[in-house]
C-alpha cells in the first residue's frame, strides 16, 4: 500500500510561481512512476506530468510544457511540481498519483494510488 499526501496549493496571481509537494510512504517508492493530475470545476481530471523515479525520465502535457517541472527527492520520498508563469486556466485541484512499473503514461486509470488533492487558484 502507498500513501500520498499532497500540499502546497494556494491562491496566487497570474504570472506567479508555485511548488506543489507530494510525500509518499508505504511500499517501495523507487520502482514507481509518479504523476500529477488536475481537475477544474465541471471538467474531467487531466494529466499534467509524470516522472519515472528510477530512470529519471519525464513526460508533460502540452499545456504545461516549458512552464511546469516535475522532480523527485529520493531521500525524502517526495515528488514536486514546480509551476511557473501560472495562468488562470491552471486553476484546479491538483492530485499526486503513483503507479507501479516503469512506463510513463497520462492515462488516469493506470495510476493505482492517489493523494487527497490540493487547490491551486490563479487570479487574473
Amino acid at each position: 500500500q502507498v500513501q500520498l499526501v499532497d500540499s502546497g496549493g494556494r491562491l496566487v496571481q497570474a504570472g506567479d510561481s508555485l511548488r506543489l509537494s507530494c510525500a509518499a510512504s508505504g511500499r517501495t517508492f523507487s520502482s514507481f512512476v509518479m504523476g500529477w493530475f488536475r481537475q477544474a470545476p465541471g471538467k474531467e481530471r487531466e494529466f499534467v506530468a509524470a516522472i519515472s523515479r528510477s530512470a529519471g525520465s519525464t513526460y508533460y502535457a502540452d499545456s504545461v510544457k516549458g512552464r511546469f517541472t516535475i522532480s523527485t527527492d529520493n531521500a525524502k520520498n517526495t515528488v514536486y511540481l514546480q509551476m511557473n508563469s501560472l495562468k488562470p486556466e491552471d486553476t484546479a485541484v491538483y492530485y499526486c498519483a503513483a503507479k507501479t512499473g516503469l512506463r510513463l503514461t497520462s492515462t488516469t486509470y493506470e495510476y493505482d494510488y492517489w493523494g487527497q488533492g490540493t487547490q491551486v487558484t490563479v487570479s487574473s
